[in-house]
């Protein structure tokens, strides 16, 4: 190689690393959408990452009926109520097995149209005959059809196909979807035998597929079933075999409140990763299970502290006029019931008067049993799952370096600075790292293992605020002075 007259520049790649911030407050939410109104449909149990309402409508349909389309809540509350982006949403209902098969019958046509009063209708299946189902006829050459606002079918004859302009009647037959027929071990997915991944089995895939980490697992309208439960707090521990996440759970809104402790600790609703929301919500003529507005509050509780999730989603206002049971039974609970619900690690809602219906509890799910802040308060919990989150997705990259004093410094000194930002801005009240010799004994080392000690102190939330009134007989001299 030839020799070099002058001066040379090396560049060595920067020491220090800028941390990989978790994203905070996305949920991954599995249920059912009415598929068949979709514009631009994806198959059963495939994740669909939507930033706007838009996005997720033409992905997989809305309907006004949630009670059996239970992601349309969580469209409609995320997007419309809190504004707030992204979602990742897998359907269950597969119109392929959940479906059922009208029998023909005769519809009547008026001024060359005829209207379906149905939900759920499959186009692809319509059977459109003659009225005494002698004559069958051609989709897109006897007649058109196309939902509307309403999700009803509109059959439209054509005047150039074989379906007089006089006729008054048609027989019309179809399959229609059938969300009763989805199960909760179809929300539980799993592994199928080809292969494939189905419902919350499919969480493992979000990161991989979209770059984006979900940090809130929920199932409104499914939930409340403990094996439902158990399973999303499972996954919420083991994101990837690495990532952490919130299981955001309804306790069942058929139990009165002085049941809802017992009913929580009986059906094992106590994760530290777990939180137990209690009753449902209203909003004019809607009602919510209530994880689904606390994954919009997080969410846009979040955003209002630079995406770091150290401030709790309590005290924080819902979008509600009032919380209700899922029979209709309205609740008004005051501070001294939500108090005794909190008590049992229950998440609730109170109305504050003028300040409006406000989200009230910072417990999680192992409260009372649990009572270790790191475990027993939501956002201190938060914190140490998206600080956990932030160190894997920065430091994969250091995975297989030489392990040398140059890694451990770079390591250290880049980790010490990001503490120190977030001890700056009020997100912990201090944190540093350690390499210690104790904790790296030789056998380790000789494995290619390291170990780095974080010491953390997130901000646990003022739950209780006192104010001590004393008559001060002091001040009476002011009468006489």
């Amino acid at each position: 190689m030839a020799s070099k007259h002058g001066v040379t520049i090396i560049e060595q790649s920067t020491s220090v690393l800028a941390p990989t911030k978790a994203t905070s407050g996305i949920p991954f939410a599995v249920g059912t959408s009415p598929v068949n109104l979709a514009t631009a449909a994806v198959p059963v149990n495939t994740p669909v990452l939507a930033y706007t309402y838009a996005e997720a409508v033409a992905a997989l349909g809305y309907s006004d009926d949630w009670s059996h389309y239970t992601l349309s809540e969580l469209i409609y509350s995320h997007f419309a109520l809190y504004e707030k982006a992204p979602l990742i949403l897998v359907n269950v209902l597969d119109p392929a097995t959940h479906k059922t098969t009208v029998t023909p019958a005769v519809v009547a046509v008026s001024n060359r149209v005829a209207i379906l009063q149905a939900e759920g209708v499959l186009l692809s299946t319509l059977l459109v005959k003659s009225s005494d189902g002698a004559s069958a006829y051609v989709p897109g050459t006897d007649y058109t059809a196309a939902f509307d606002d309403n999700g009803h079918v509109i059959i439209t004859t054509k005047s150039t196909g074989a379906i007089a302009a006089n006729v008054s009647q048609l027989s019309i037959g179809y399959n229609k979807l059938d969300p009763d027929a989805v199960e909760a071990d179809d929300v539980i997915g799993g592994v199928t035998q080809s292969g494939e991944y189905t419902g919350f089995e499919l969480v493992n895939q979000a990161y991989p597929r979209f770059g984006v980490l979900p940090d809130i697992l929920l199932a409104p309208g499914w939930s409340h079933l403990p094996a439902i439960a158990a399973v999303m707090k499972a996954k919420a521990g083991n994101i990837n075999g690495n990532f952490k996440a919130m299981a955001l759970t309804d306790i069942d809104p058929a139990q009165l409140y002085t049941a809802a402790g017992s009913w929580k600790s009986d059906n094992s609703y106590t994760s530290p990763l777990q939180i137990a929301a209690y009753p449902m919500l209203t909003l004019g003529d809607k009602q919510y299970h209530f994880s689904t507005q606390l994954a919009g509050l997080i969410a846009a509780t979040d955003a209002n502290n630079g995406g770091v999730p150290f401030v709790s989603p309590s005290n924080k206002t819902l979008q509600a006029d009032g919380t209700t049971l899922s029979d209709g039974t309205s609740l008004f609970l005051g501070i001294a019931q939500a108090s005794f619900l909190n008590s049992s690690g229950i998440v609730t809602a109170v109305n504050l008067g003028t300040s409006g219906w406000k989200s009230w509890g910072n417990n999680t799910g192992a409260y009372p049993g649990v009572t270790d802040p790191k475990d027993s308060f939501i956002p201190v919990r938060r914190m140490f799952n998206w600080i956990g989150n932030s160190l894997i997705m920065t430091y994969m990259q250091k995975v297989d370096d030489p392990m040398n004093k140059r890694l451990i410094a770079a390591v250290t000194d880049s980790v010490n600075i990001w503490l120190n930002g977030l001890v700056a801005s009020g997100a912990l009240l201090g944190a540093r790292v350690d390499f210690n010799e104790s904790e790296n004994p030789v056998t380790e080392l000789m494995a290619g293992k390291i170990t780095f000690h974080l010491h953390i102190t997130p901000p646990g939330p003022a739950q209780e605020i006192s104010f001590l009134l004393e008559y001060d007989t002091t001040y009476l001299a002011a009468l006489v002075a």
